[in-house]
């Protein structure tokens, strides 16, 4: 048997390859959209993708079943609940999918979503216990899935949750402790509130260390498992929806291509939004009036489905020679409605300076001079509930989480200055952009987020 992961870190999504090595027949689990490293890996080794299976329909990215079926005439295979405008092959629960000597078996396991399944893999036919279980979005390590996102339209949480009982409790605590998991993401996504940085586990150890393993009542395990959630992103259910359309094939030959300063300048003339992928300190030196600044360095694709919406035409600028990674990031999602990029952002910077601006950040020690001035600002915290919760939180602060700023931006006054901060820097620079781009005027952001401020505010040992 070959048996591969792929990790995307951006994401924290897990795609697999288990093929039969003797019959060169392969199936690819849950790929993402930008599809070349499984083909490559399968070419290399003489394999034929037969299938791909998707364990449910994705709502943190957009699944490459379609660009696979397409490179590779497999079928696509999903739970026999799903529903898809695409053909595709339904998997009954108990259904085994021969590669040869390798054989996959199907376990329904609803209530991530009602159509998830995970995916027991048999390295041998004969045997009786699996080598592993794929097991998407319903068991992570350290966590379970997540059964409330909007994503899953038409299912009540707790409808959701009974499910996910029965497949956790039930279904996947029933296997053996040997068997190996395999989870479809892992820490930082937003499919779970307590992700582990592991890559695999066992059922054994899932059973010992995972608080939604431990036996309880169904309504016990519903309260658990719902509690503390962070919002999901505002992408999640456009991705979901787009899983089961018809749609597009992402190919990179045809990707977004490099604009003039004249042609970039029209476009964002036009309507365009500019998203801005550089560092905080590099944008807040000098961006075009406007920009939406989401890093590279961190959860690019997941920060700018949260802050952008999915229907704009978006303009790029990004840190040299990274203009092309950023528009596959983007497409990851589904976010396909790039123009084009500046090639040299330095100089379009430049040739465009009557438009350039500055963005205010201000160290913790400013902030705290001015809340006791006058005139003092509105502190707005990003951070999410539990981070609140752990580390502290600045007295008066409006809270609004990333997660839920584009869709609360009413809430927030427009007359006032106001001071935005997360844990760290990196979220609030994304908000502050935000805020300015829906013709806030006065907003800054404080240098190093909270941890700057507790530590000039945490009084001295004696």
């Amino acid at each position: 048997m070959f048996f591969a992961q792929y990790y995307l870190d951006c994401l924290s999504q897990a795609s697999y390859m288990i093929a039969d090595e003797a019959t060169g027949q392969a199936v690819v689990v849950d790929p993402r959209r930008d599809v070349s490293e499984y083909l490559a890996d399968a070419e290399a080794r003489g394999f034929t993708v037969v299938g791909v299976i998707n364990t449910h329909f994705h709502a943190d990215f957009v699944a490459g079943h379609l660009e696979m079926a397409a490179r590779t005439g497999a079928w696509i295979g999903y739970g026999r609940h799903a529903e898809t405008e695409y053909p595709i092959r339904k998997l009954a629960d108990g259904e085994t999918i021969s590669l040869g000597d390798v054989t996959l078996q199907i376990m329904e396991t609803p209530g991530h979503t009602p159509e998830s399944i995970s995916v027991l893999i048999y390295e041998h036919s004969e045997q009786t216990v699996p080598y592993g279980v794929l097991t998407g979005d319903a068991l992570f390590i350290g966590d379970v899935g997540r059964p409330d996102l909007l994503a899953s339209i038409g299912v009540t949480a707790d409808e959701l949750g009974a499910m996910l009982y029965d497949s956790v409790q039930n279904k996947l605590m029933g296997l053996p402790d040997e068997v190996r998991v395999f989870p479809a993401h892992g820490a930082g996504s937003a499919c779970g509130k307590n992700l582990s940085t592991e890559k695999q586990s066992t059922i054994g150890e899932q059973r010992a260390t995972n608080y939604a393993c431990a036996p309880m009542s169904e309504g016990e395990f519903v309260a658990i498992v719902t509690a503390g959630q962070t919002a999901a992103p505002g992408y999640f259910v456009y991705d979901a929806i787009l899983n089961r359309s018809e749609r597009p094939l992402f190919d990179p030959a045809t990707a977004p291509r490099p604009l003039t300063v004249e042609g970039f300048a029209g476009l964002r003339t036009s309507g365009a939004v500019v998203v801005d992928a550089r560092d905080p300190q590099e944008f807040a030196a000098g961006h075009l009036r406007g920009s939406v600044n989401v890093p590279a360095d961190g959860r690019f694709a997941e920060q700018a489905g949260t802050v952008l919406p999915a229907d704009a035409d978006l303009l790029v600028i990004a840190p040299q020679n990274r203009e092309e990674e950023i528009v596959t990031r983007l497409a990851r999602i589904g976010f396909d409605r790039v123009a084009g990029y500046l090639r040299s952002p330095d100089d379009a910077l430049t040739a465009l300076a009557e438009e350039v601006t500055p963005a205010s950040r201000l160290t913790a020690a400013q902030v705290r001079t001015a809340l006791e001035s006058d005139n003092p600002p509105v502190v707005v915290d990003v951070r999410n509930c539990g981070e609140r919760g752990e580390h502290g939180f600045i007295d008066e602060a409006l809270h609004i989480a990333l997660g839920e700023l584009p869709r609360r931006l009413d809430e927030i006054p427009r007359e006032k200055p106001l001071v935005l901060h997360c844990a760290g820097g990196h979220r609030s620079s994304i908000a502050a952009s935000l805020l300015r781009h829906h013709g806030f005027t006065d907003v800054s952001d404080i240098l190093g987020g909270y941890a700057a401020w507790a530590l000039l505010n945490t009084p001295a040992a004696v």
